[in-house]
């Protein structure tokens, strides 16, 4: 029934809290139908929730309320965290809502519970199709703008970030908030270069694209957005997914799916290829292409094809995707016959295909120290996936991390490489038991992870297999977006002795969540309700520490480590707070000889990156970059922007020349891996684990030397 997918207590009681009077909702369509009239929005119909929901929203409410880690009461205080999380959800820049509309939805505070408890939604689409209704307008609007142009020499302003500004109080207002907001995005395109025409397709373009994609919404995307707003206002890592969703989060974790492989993506109207996926079933037919359009979908070779031209682009995708094996049929308008292509159909075969991409990576550093070159190899691992379905129905060869990463291990010993280092930068975790399963690839058998319930009950999760498949020097980087499962495999290599852990702190991510499939609960066979995975559990060390909000602290901190309270889970309002077990029974490496070398290991970094131009380049990039996410407001005159823009640009480019400079490259050469600057972090990291090896090396010399000194001394005092 449940699956242990993602690594991803407070109390809250009940409060009695003044309930206002039930707000009669027809009063507030009555009202709302004096807003400012939208000439597209009579043409799309109110959209309402289906019976699935019905059947949905009960079993999230017994799930959440029955066995999620936080005990959580639906009440008035939960049904006030609801409201304000779902406004939020949908017009978190305060852009298209009036301080009137909050007025009104302030009625609804207390009673988001009740339409949960009675699974009555009415009132929450009647407040989306407000949201819909506005943006369209705001969509129209942004193109009426655009095309009465602009005076860019007005001392003027325009603010991007608006989630704490007050709501606008009436429709000019708001009109001045979009007006400055399409100025802005004008004034963006010409300082890039954009000559006016092209700014003007380009910005007509997006805005009817927005309009269009608002239309497109349906009431299964109303739905999984309120249920998301009411489930993450218990705990941010609780969710809920659509049917849709939830395909392709088994596509995510599995990192497969069936289907031709392209990567698609819309314009205007058209679903057009992106990119072609290697290997897969459109590569080898070599009758698809990047850029081509795609404008209708048949399936196998006697169906009839449908028009697809302004669909909802997952919903082409639907068409195009299917069972391994089956033909889709495809009416294209390559790309090399122009615009005016009168349309070619071809058939493809639908295969697996591999999504390489988020798979583990392989690659080896060389790292000069004169003397010799050592090879260090790595492993990028993008996330801890496993193919569910694969690994549950017996196929033998089902893919996983654990699997993939000793694959690419014994590639890389065969390569001779003297160290390795799992990069997870990035890595925001995935499957809880293949961050077990990978740990024990680096030691023999024992506790890997600790697992706290809601009834207080710790568990222990144990690698039982005594096989190592390396044994040799390892390092472990990680950053600040380094979580969840991430976070299990660096602590326990960490608690171990294993290696070193080397890079930021990471994000602090210390919770477990379980998979629901509604679907199991459907009262017909072709009721589809989706999924849900809620928080069951808590993870702790095996020292006994959580890494809920502190994350792992490396061995050795890289100079971009930041000091920063509020990013990875410490800057979640409702998160979890940390907390403390008692210590697992484990055997701990002999950290002797680590231990003893890490204050050089240390000083060697340090005195490295002192003086290494790329950290500065590095550094000193993150500090304007910091800059300028810290800006909320920027000017809307041009001469003044235009200066701010060559200032930061002069910045950059003297940083980038000195680097260049530093590194005795010319102008369009690139560096020794192949990328300017490349991957400064990582090389540094290749640095470290080779200075690990060597000191370690040294001083087991100096204590063997020292041993056969003691005993020749010994031998001596013997003959005298």
């Amino acid at each position: 029934m449940i699956k242990s997918t993602d690594c991803r207590s407070n109390q809250t009681t009940k409060v009695p809290i003044g309930r206002a009077r039930r707000w009669c909702w027809s009063c507030f369509l009555a009202i709302s139908l004096t807003l400012p009239c939208v000439s597209t929005y009579a043409e799309i119909a109110p959209l309402r929730a289906l019976p699935g929901h019905q059947r949905a929203v009960e079993l999230i409410n017994y799930f959440i309320q029955r066995y999620h880690y936080r005990t959580a009461q639906l009440n008035d205080d939960l049904s006030s965290q609801i409201l304000d999380r779902y406004i939020e959800t949908l017009d978190a820049n305060r852009s298209y809502f009036l301080a009137t509309d909050i007025e009104r939805f302030e009625q609804m505070r207390f009673h988001v519970d009740d339409y949960l408890r009675k699974q009555e939604l009415d009132h929450i689409f009647e407040l989306f199709d407000l949201y819909r209704e506005r943006a369209i307008d705001r969509a129209e609007f942004s193109m009426r703008i655009l095309s009465e142009g602009f005076d860019l020499n007005i001392p003027e302003s325009f603010r991007f970030n608006r989630s704490t500004s007050p709501w606008p109080t009436d429709q000019a207002q708001l009109d001045d908030i979009w007006r400055r907001r399409v100025k802005n995005d004008y004034l963006s395109l010409k300082l890039a270069g954009q000559p006016h025409d092209e700014i003007l397709k380009t910005l007509g373009d997006r805005y009817r694209q927005l309009s269009r994609r608002t239309k497109q919404i349906t009431s299964t995307d109303v739905f999984e957005t309120f249920i998301n707003a009411y489930i993450t206002s218990v705990e941010p890592h609780t969710s809920y997914f659509s049917p849709r969703s939830t395909e392709n989060f088994k596509i995510r974790m599995s990192l497969s799916l069936e289907g031709i492989g392209a990567v698609l993506q819309t314009e205007n109207e058209y679903t057009v290829v992106r990119r072609i996926v290697a290997g897969g079933p459109a590569e080898l037919s070599q009758l698809l292409n990047a850029g081509d359009r795609i404008i209708s979908v048949g399936q196998n070779e006697d169906r009839p094809l449908v028009d697809v031209i302004g669909w909802r682009l997952d919903d082409v995708v639907d068409l195009i995707r299917g069972p391994k094996s089956t033909v889709v049929r495809l009416k294209i308008l390559p790309l090399q016959e122009g615009p005016d292509a009168s349309g070619r159909i071809i058939s493809i075969v639908r295969d697996t295909i591999r999504l390489e991409e988020q798979a583990a990576q392989k690659s080896v550093i060389p790292v000069d120290r004169g003397d010799h070159v050592y090879r260090i190899g790595v492993i990028d691992l993008p996330t801890f996936y496993v193919d569910f379905d694969g690994r549950s129905s017996g196929q033998a060869d089902y893919r996983s991390t654990t699997r993939d990463v000793a694959r690419l291990v014994k590639e890389l010993q065969a390569e001779n490489i003297d160290g390795l280092i799992i990069d997870l930068r990035g890595n925001g975790g995935g499957a809880l038991t293949e961050a077990t399963t990978l740990t024990g690839l680096f030691i023999e058998q024992g506790p890997i992870v600790q697992v706290k319930d809601a009834k207080g009950r710790v568990r222990v999760k144990h690698d039982s297999d005594p096989t190592i498949i390396y044994r040799g020097a390892l390092a472990v980087l990680v950053d600040g977006n380094s979580a969840s499962a991430s976070e299990i495999f660096a602590g326990a290599i960490q608690d171990y002795g294993r290696g070193l852990v080397i890079g930021e702190p990471t994000y602090g991510k210390g919770t477990v969540q379980n998979l629901v499939d509604l679907d199991r609960y459907a009262r017909t066979k072709d009721e589809k309700l989706g999924q849900l995975k809620f928080t069951i559990a808590q993870f702790f060390r095996i020292n006994g520490d959580s890494t809920q909000h502190k994350g792992v602290v490396p061995d050795i901190l890289l100079p971009t480590a930041r000091d920063d309270t509020k990013s990875g889970e410490r800057g979640l309002e409702n998160a979890l707070p940390w907390q403390q077990v008692d210590s697992a029974r484990y055997s701990p490496f002999d950290q002797s000889d680590l231990s003893a070398a890490l204050s050089n290991i240390r000083s060697l970094h340090q005195t490295r990156v002192a003086d290494d131009p790329g950290f500065e380049f590095l550094l000193s990039n993150q500090t304007l970059d910091n800059e300028i996410a810290a800006l909320e407001v920027v000017s809307l005159l041009e001469s003044k922007r235009q200066v701010e823009r060559t200032q930061r640009q002069s910045v950059r480019d003297s940083l980038t020349t000195a680097l260049r400079k530093a590194w005795n490259l010319g102008e369009d050469e690139k560096a020794s891996d192949g990328e300017f600057p490349g991957d400064i972090v990582l090389n540094e990291t290749a640095q470290i684990l080779t200075d690990t090896m060597l000191e370690l090396r040294h001083n087991r010399m100096l204590a063997q030397h020292s041993a056969h000194s003691s005993t020749e001394s010994d031998s001596s005092k013997q003959d005298q």
